[in-house]
Order: C-alpha cells, then structure tokens, then sequence
C-alpha cells in the first residue's frame, strides 16, 4: 500500500496567505492588481524566491474550475514580469506544487518564481 495523503480541511482563505490578503499579516508586495499579489517568500530556496498568489482562494490546482482559466493564465504572466523585473534574464523556474504529495504546504493556490542561481534538474 502506498502512503495516503490528505489535504486539510479549512475554509480556502484561511491561509496564511488569506491571513496576508486580507491585511493581518505584514507584507510588502512586489506587485499587485485586481486579481493577484507577488511577495517575496519567507523561505527561499535561491536568491530570488517569489510568489504569485491569486486573490481568489483556489485551494489546489486540483480545485480550480474552467471559470478560472483566465486567471490561471494571468498568474503566469505576472510571473514572467516579475521574474523580468528581478534581473533572471537567463532563466528561472515556474513551479506549482500541486496537494500534498508534491510538498504543498499552503492550500491557497500560488506560483512560485524561483532563480538567481543555476537550478539543477530533476528537482528534489
């Protein structure tokens, strides 16, 4: 039998990220509109490690809907920007962990913009 992972159950802005968007916690955003903020990461793993967080509480990719579509893309973009605005014009990596098996920590969907170093592959 293979390890069973869960994810938790908490209403999905009950992060700390919903903690962050809803001004409880101090954050300095890197960027910011309508539907989505960037910040730095509280533990990065290379010397740029930023996150793109939608303002909609999506808890896993899992859970995102054909209704989010454009804001799914919209994040991605905002990441190439900010990878753009923090000097990675050689390259940087766009990863999205996805539930519990793939080390989300954090049930509030976001995208992590990490460089600022060669990044080696397979990652973990």
């Amino acid at each position: 039998m293979g390890t069973k992972f869960s994810s938790p159950k908490k209403p999905p802005d009950d992060t700390v990220f919903g903690q962050i968007l809803r001004g409880e916690l101090p954050t300095t955003f890197l960027y910011e509109d309508d539907r989505c903020v960037a910040f730095r990461d509280i533990a990065p793993m290379a010397p740029v490690h930023i996150l793109v967080i939608p303002r909609k509480p999506i808890p896993t990719l899992n859970d995102a809907e054909d209704e989010d579509e454009s804001l799914l893309g919209h994040l991605l973009l905002v990441a190439k920007k900010i990878a753009k605005s923090n000097g990675l014009k050689k390259g940087c990596r766009i990863v999205i962990n996805n539930g519990p098996a793939s080390g989300q920590t954090v049930y509030h969907l976001h995208v992590h913009v990490i460089g600022g170093r060669y990044l080696d592959w397979p990652p973990g």
